[in-house]
C-alpha cells in the first residue's frame, strides 16, 4: 500500500428501492474498487469474526449501521443465519432429516400458488458473494416498495404489547400480505414423497417463526429491504422446511449489500479521528490560517518592506493548507498527535458504549435461547421498559424493538449539549494499529500537499515588487 498515493475507500451510496440481485451485483462489483483501500486487518471477514480491534470491531460496525447508516437489520439477520447455520447442522441428523434442503422439496410446490418459486440449488449459478462474485441466471424485479412511510415502527410495537399475539400469527399475516396460503402437510403427503415431514416438528420452526416476525414480514420491527418477489418466495421455502438453504436468496442479497455498501463506507468513517463539529472545526481553522497567510503577504506586499519579510507569511500557508487538507479527509491533526480520537455522541454519555454489549460469547457467536421462540406479551414490555430507560444494548440481539435510537437518553443530552463541548469532546485511544497507520499516511500526505501548494506560492508572492505605499 503506497505512502503517496493511498486513498480511502470511496463512498458507497445506496441503490434507490428495494434490494434484489441484479442491485447485489452492482455493490459487489463496487467492492473491488475498494480492495486496496482496505487492508486485509480490517477485511470484511476480521471485523465480522470480532477479530479486529476498535474502531473497528463488531460492535463499532454495528453503531455505524444504527446510528450512521441506519440499516443495522442486515447484519443483525446475517449474524443469526451464520450462527442458526452452524446449530443446524450441529444437530442429530435424525433432526435434520425432518428439515431437508428447500431444492429436495420445492418440486412439491401446490398447483395454483402464484408464487415465484426461489432459485434451486441445482438450477442457479455458482454464487460466490464471498468471492466478490455473483452471477445469477435470473433477475429479481422489484414489484413493490418494501417500507410503507407511513408506517410507524414504534405504534407497531405498542400494538404488539397491547394485543397477545404470537410469532405464528406474524408469519400468517406476512403470507397473507404477499398473496401465500398456508397448505396443510397433508397435502403433500398425499404426494407420497419421503422427503416431505410435518412442518409442525421441524426443528427451530418456533425460532424460524420469529425471525419472519422480525426480518421478513412486511411493517416488521425490522424489515429487511426486500423486493416483493424476493420476500415472497423466501417465505414461501420457509412454508415448507427450516433448513438453511431456504434463505439462500435473501442471505445473497445480504451479504453482498454488506460486502459491498456497508463494510466499505464503515472502514472510511472508521478512520476518521473527529466528530463533525471538531472536523468542520479544524476545516475553518484551516481556511483562517490560509487567509492569514494571504493578508499578511498581501500587507507586506504593499509596504515598502524588503521581500524576504513575506516570508513569514508561509508557515500560515503550510498549517492551514495541511490542516485543512486532513480535515476534508475526517482527521484533526491535534488530536492525531496523540493517536486519539473524538468519543462518538452516543459513547459520551456512559449509556452503553460499544465494549459494554454481552450478545456475543468468547466464540463470537449470538447468545440465544431456542426455548423462548415465541415473542410474548412479557418480551415486548421488557423490551420497551428498556427503551425508556436510555440503556443501549439491543443492537447485538437478534430479536427486539426496531434499530431506532430517538429514545435513548443520549440523543436529548448531546442536542442540549454546548457546542464548544462539542467540538472538544472527550478523546480515546485508538487500539486499532492498522488504522493508526493509515491516519499517518493520511497525514503525512496532507503535509506533503501542503508543502507543494506552499512553495509556488511563495516564489509567487516574493517575486512580486513592492507596493511602496506606506
Amino acid at each position: 500500500m503506497s505512502l503517496l498515493f493511498y486513498k480511502r475507500p470511496d463512498y458507497v451510496a445506496k441503490l434507490p428501492g428495494p434490494m434484489n440481485l441484479t442491485q447485489c451485483q452492482i455493490y459487489v462489483e463496487r467492492t473491488q474498487k475498494h480492495r486496496k483501500a482496505i487492508p486485509p486487518e480490517l477485511s470484511f471477514e476480521n471485523i465480522i469474526q470480532n477479530k479486529a480491534l476498535p474502531p473497528c470491531a463488531l460492535q463499532d460496525f454495528m453503531d455505524y449501521l444504527i446510528y450512521v447508516s441506519h440499516d443495522a437489520e442486515n447484519l443483525q439477520f446475517w449474524i443469526w443465519l451464520q450462527s442458526y447455520t452452524r446449530r443446524f447442522y450441529a444437530a442429530p441428523p435424525s433432526e435434520q432429516a425432518l428439515s431437508p434442503p428447500w431444492s429436495a422439496i420445492d418440486g412439491l410446490q401446490p398447483p395454483g400458488n402464484d408464487v415465484s418459486q426461489p432459485p434451486r440449488t441445482a438450477d442457479k449459478s455458482k454464487v460466490g458473494v464471498s468471492g466478490y462474485e455473483v452471477n445469477f441466471d435470473q433477475q429479481d424485479r422489484p414489484l413493490s416498495p418494501v417500507m410503507s412511510p407511513q408506517f410507524d415502527k414504534q405504534s407497531f410495537i405498542s400494538g404488539m404489547a397491547n394485543t397477545p399475539r404470537s410469532a405464528a400469527d406474524s408469519v400468517e399475516d406476512a403470507n397473507a400480505q404477499v398473496g401465500l396460503k398456508w397448505q396443510s402437510f397433508s397435502y403433500f403427503l398425499s404426494l407420497n414423497s419421503t422427503n416431505a415431514s410435518p412442518v409442525t416438528i421441524q426443528p427451530h420452526r418456533s425460532e424460524i417463526n420469529r425471525v419472519i416476525s422480525h426480518y421478513l414480514a412486511p411493517n416488521s420491527p425490522r424489515e429487511l429491504n426486500l423486493s416483493h418477489k424476493t420476500r415472497s418466495a423466501v417465505l414461501h421455502a420457509l412454508q415448507h422446511t427450516t433448513h438453511p438453504s431456504a434463505f439462500s436468496l435473501v442471505r445473497d442479497i445480504v451479504e453482498g449489500t454488506l460486502r459491498g455498501q456497508s463494510h466499505p463506507n464503515f472502514i472510511r468513517w472508521s478512520i476518521c479521528n473527529g466528530n463533525k463539529p471538531r472536523v468542520l472545526f479544524v476545516r475553518n481553522a484551516g481556511i483562517a490560517h490560509v487567509a492569514g497567510g494571504i493578508i499578511l503577504a498581501l500587507i507586506l506586499i504593499l509596504s515598502s518592506a524588503g521581500r524576504y519579510w513575506r516570508l513569514f507569511s508561509v508557515p500560515l500557508f503550510l498549517i492551514g493548507f495541511a490542516i485543512g487538507i486532513a480535515a476534508y479527509k475526517g482527521l484533526c491533526v491535534i488530536i492525531h498527535t496523540g493517536h486519539c480520537r473524538n468519543l462518538r455522541p452516543w459513547e459520551q454519555f456512559g449509556d452503553g458504549a460499544s465494549l459494554n454489549s454481552k450478545s456475543f460469547d468468547n466464540h463470537h457467536n449470538i447468545i440465544s435461547d431456542d426455548d423462548q421462540a415465541a415473542l410474548s406479551t412479557d418480551d415486548v414490555y421488557a423490551m420497551s421498559e428498556r427503551g425508556e430507560s436510555g440503556k443501549r444494548g439491543v443492537s447485538t440481539e437478534t430479536f427486539g424493538t426496531s434499530n431506532g435510537y430517538d429514545h435513548e437518553l443520549w440523543v436529548d443530552r448531546y442536542k442540549r449539549k454546548p457546542l464548544l463541548q462539542r467540538i472538544f469532546a472527550k478523546n480515546i485511544w485508538i487500539q486499532n494499529e492498522t488504522v493508526r497507520v493509515l491516519q499517518d499516511r493520511i497525514v503525512v500526505q496532507s503535509y506533503l500537499l501542503s508543502l507543494v501548494i506552499t512553495l509556488p506560492l511563495t516564489v509567487v508572492l516574493v517575486a512580486l515588487p513592492k507596493g511602496g505605499f506606506y
